[in-house]
């Protein structure tokens, strides 16, 4: 990725920032300023995403119609197939560790699966087989299919919602920042322009108003971020 996360905290010295900053640049990179929180940025905003995806599997929506629908709405490579390839022992450790910070429970399944030694691409077997590098089938079948838009709802407004929450805290200063800043980390869909982008283009009354709708349907994970009824 082209995104490099420049941490610093109350005692920093900016100085330290700004040379911190200009060695990224230096290797062709983007620095981002963000603060000292938990996941700080990226990891903060892509962990309820793919959690909420592997909510989606477990709940028996094939893996193949979850990663389709994250294609199409524009991301690079499906949540589950992303989750295979960073290992699922790394995503478990991280979701362990912003589960305590924020109070959500990391799905069972992916605990089910690195218990089991299926770590994903590494191990040769997750959400997917692989073989010689290369997906093959998932791991296994599914029956329950939501259709693609509740797909990219569930997925997408876990993400928006976070980079509320992120804006409202002050992880990074803008929502241009936090629009580049999950762009260039995440891959998000480019010609969207960035999560507070997609947001406004969307209509932000209706996307609160769908946040709402999935929480009383699947509980609290989909609570709306009081920077929903600041923002706009």
């Amino acid at each position: 990725m082209q995104l490099i996360e420049i941490v610093s905290d109350t005692n920093t010295d900016p100085q330290v920032v700004a040379r911190a900053a200009a060695f990224a640049r230096h290797i062709d990179r983007l620095p981002l300023p963000v603060a000292s929180k938990p996941g700080f940025l990226v990891n903060r905003i892509l962990m309820p995403y793919l959690m909420e995806a592997v909510l989606l599997e477990s709940e028996g929506v094939p893996a193949p119609a979850i990663d389709k629908a994250a294609l199409n709405f524009g991301m690079p490579m499906g949540p589950l197939e992303l989750a295979d390839t960073v290992g699922l022992d790394i995503c478990l450790h991280v979701g362990e560790i912003l589960g305590q910070h924020f109070g959500q429970e990391v799905p069972a399944r992916l605990k089910s699966l690195v218990a089991a030694g299926k770590l994903g691409r590494k191990s040769g077997s997750g959400f997917y087989q692989w073989q010689s590098d290369k997906r093959g089938d998932p791991e296994k079948g599914g029956y329950n299919s939501p259709g693609e838009p509740e797909i990219i709802d569930r997925l997408m407004l876990r993400l928006l919602n976070e980079a509320m929450a992120c804006l409202r805290e002050g992880v990074v200063s803008d929502a241009d920042l936090l629009d580049a800043g999950v762009i260039f980390g995440t891959g998000f869909a480019p010609f969207r322009g960035g999560p507070m982008h997609y947001i406004q283009s969307r209509s932000q009354s209706a996307l609160h108003t769908r946040l709402i709708d999935l929480k009383s349907r699947f509980g609290a994970r989909f609570m709306p971020d009081p920077n929903w009824n600041k923002v706009g």
